[in-house]
């Protein structure tokens, strides 16, 4: 006899028993002529500043056909800068950075690390180097080598329990050439094929101070905080506007089902709702088969299936 597990995943809005608190976390803000937004948070508890540089620029991005770029971009970040040849990580955990890392998802793509007051200066020089002057490092080598790490990843990830569920929910939650309906590491041939030319149209495009924020917090203030953003950060072009793309809310209506055999270790259900932002979709995987049912009903996603 095999045993179902049934997990449970539900979207609300906000119920009448919710309790909200209000969450003061005084910051202050400004704006570069270059257009470079910069927000700071003073805390002198410890002499640490944790600085975030947030691109607006995701997966939804993309155009079907060269998935994946936002997140392949992420890495070739790492892979040095034309003043600073070598990879980036190596050259902070030198002066003590923690939390060094980089993250990507539908909507945007940030880096982040954690350094003492005393490394600040060298960490927005090297901030700086990343975003005004990439590509002047960047060669097929260090390409070929970060396309073969995302690829790896996401082979990592598709060869996990359950993991079709993901590419599942995406494909049928949005409409074919929804910007959300591919998933952010992207398809293996577009991955593939992507080419010098592709990379460096995607840097020129979206990784100008325009589009950008930098989040400063800890022990700095935001008077030496604008004088050192200014300093490292000012004479680097805006970069070219970038478009924003229109809201297309993904509608569904009727019963949606799907099928496909994995093998997993137990039954596994998912259910869930339409939030107010985007449509999930759900997913009931087991070991002998893995269905997605989508009622019409008031609660527009829900499932249910029996263990075989």
């Amino acid at each position: 006899m095999r045993t179902a597990v049934v997990i449970l995943l539900v979207c609300f809005g906000a119920g009448a028993g919710a309790q909200s608190k209000d969450i003061d976390i005084p910051f202050q803000k400004f704006v570069l002529p270059n257009g470079l937004t910069v927000i700071v948070h003073e805390d002198h508890k410890a002499p640490i500043v944790a600085i975030n540089t947030w691109y607006h620029v995701g997966s939804k991005n993309e155009k079907p056909g060269k998935t994946g770029f936002a997140h392949l971009f992420e890495h070739l970040m790492f892979g040095g800068s034309e003043h600073s040849p070598g990879r980036y990580i190596d050259a902070m955990e030198k002066i003590g950075a923690t939390d060094l890392n980089g993250t990507t998802n539908n909507d945007r793509t940030n880096y982040f690390e954690n350094v003492p007051t005393s490394a600040l200066d060298y960490t927005l020089w090297m901030e700086s180097d990343r975003m005004g002057f990439l590509l002047g490092s960047l060669d097929q080598k260090t390409l070929d080598l970060q396309r073969g790490v995302v690829q790896n990843e996401k082979r990592q990830g598709e060869n996990q329990p359950y993991a079709v569920s993901r590419q599942l929910i995406t494909q049928n939650t949005f409409p074919a050439g929804h910007p959300y309906s591919w998933t952010v590491i992207g398809d293996m041939a577009d991955l593939t094929a992507a080419s010098m030319d592709d990379v460096k149209e995607w840097f020129r495009t979206y990784y100008g101070p325009s589009n950008v924020t930098i989040v400063l917090a800890g022990d700095i203030d935001a008077k030496i905080a604008k004088e050192k953003v200014q300093k490292y950060f000012g004479n680097i072009p805006p970069g070219p506007p970038v478009a924003h793309q229109e809201v297309w809310v993904a509608k569904m209506s009727g019963t949606h089902r799907q099928i496909v055999e994995d093998r997993v270790p137990q039954a596994r259900i998912y259910k869930l709702w339409k939030g107010s932002a985007q449509a999930w979709l759900p997913i009931v995987c087991s070991s002998q088969r893995f269905v997605a049912e989508l009622p019409a009903s008031s609660h527009p996603f829900s499932a249910a299936s029996a263990a075989s």
